[in-house]
């Protein structure tokens, strides 16, 4: 029986994986430059933005992290693969980078302390290489534990948030469509249901249909976990779409690209929502009709027919950017009297 192009794919990032799991400069070069096309489009988190392809990646992303952090390491958690409605191949990964942060990085000041930074990368992927990164790095995750967060505090859970709670997430097992599309289904169902808050509110949304009494949502640092569907709302949800009622998300125009592999749903757009603050505070943020865009990368992880958790990363520090703050700057601030 041949292997699925979603298995080959997974397989053809291992030992770039492998590589930067134990982190040797030579070595992660090496590997980025085997995987990735030479005209590869690398997209990553504010401040890096725009990167040429793998060099600029290694040069402009990783060579400064490994400086600051000696040890790097970076542990996958969620490895799955599949196909989006566009035809496009992806596979998604699911993490955390970790290591001793001796050095400051990006003006973050170092805490001699080992530190862990989630991260949503997702690989567009054509003729066994990669031709497109979209890509999430939790930067706020970093100024949190080096006590640096110059932002309001979370109204979620602030803390090291797990891997799936099945143990599953590497997904190793031969791509199955039927199983997939059911995931996918339950997941492109429930963001369709999220729609009907225009016209009928949260409880329209129907939550309940969807996610598991127990179910986890990890929001990126900044916003935190909630536990439920009572603590999606109360500490994500209600907020959000009080402050922003008219977002409209890239699956709902079309756009995005969003696939399954056996339980998982990944999905990523550059940006996936656009939307307007208009009413009420949001990340301490006053309503002055500024319209946004929001980068969110996401893994859903179904369970008999429910969702029971989410990982979400939402760019917050391009969100600020974009209204005219400058997150680093104020950091500075805040940090320039430290030694």
């Amino acid at each position: 029986m041949s292997k699925s192009i979603h298995n080959l794919n997974k397989e053809r990032l291992q030992q770039l994986r492998r590589a930067l799991y134990n982190f040797e400069p030579r070595m992660v070069q090496r590997e980025l430059q085997k995987c990735f096309a030479t005209d590869a489009k690398v997209q990553l988190a504010y401040p890096f933005e725009n990167l040429e392809g793998a060099e600029g990646l290694f040069v402009q992303a990783y060579e400064p992290l490994h400086q600051a952090i000696p040890d790097l390491e970076r542990r996958d958690y969620i490895v799955m693969a599949g196909s989006a409605g566009d035809g496009t191949d992806w596979v998604g990964c699911g993490g955390y980078y970790t290591g001793s942060f001796e050095q400051s990085w990006l003006d973050i000041p170092a805490t001699g302390h080992q530190v862990a930074m989630r991260y949503h990368e997702f690989f567009r992927m054509e003729q066994g290489q990669v031709v497109e990164v979209q890509a999430l790095w939790d930067i706020p995750e970093v100024m949190m534990q080096a006590g640096a967060w110059p932002m309001v505090p979370s109204l979620g859970r602030e803390w090291h948030v797990p891997g799936p709670a099945s143990q599953d997430g590497l997904v190793t097992s031969p791509w199955d469509a039927g199983q997939a599309d059911a995931s996918l289904k339950l997941v492109g169902d429930m963001l369709a249901s999220l729609g009907n808050y225009k016209d009928g509110g949260v409880e329209a949304m129907q939550l309940e249909k969807y996610w598991h009494p127990r179910s986890s949502w990890y929001g990126p640092s900044g916003i935190g976990t909630g536990r439920g569907i009572q603590g999606f709302r109360n500490w994500h949800q209600i907020p959000f779409l009080n402050a922003m009622p008219n977002r409209v998300g890239s699956v709902a125009k079309g756009k995005g690209y969003l696939f399954g592999d056996g339980d998982y749903v990944g999905f990523t757009a550059w940006p996936g929502m656009q939307m307007t603050i208009s009413d009420g505070g949001w990340l301490g943020i006053a309503p002055a009709n500024q319209e946004v865009t929001m980068r969110s990368l996401d893994f859903w992880r179904c369970e008999n027919g429910m969702i029971r958790e989410n990982w979400v990363l939402v760019d917050l520090l391009d969100v600020y950017r974009q209204i005219g703050v400058d997150v680093f700057a104020r950091m500075r601030e805040f940090n320039k009297a430290r030694r």
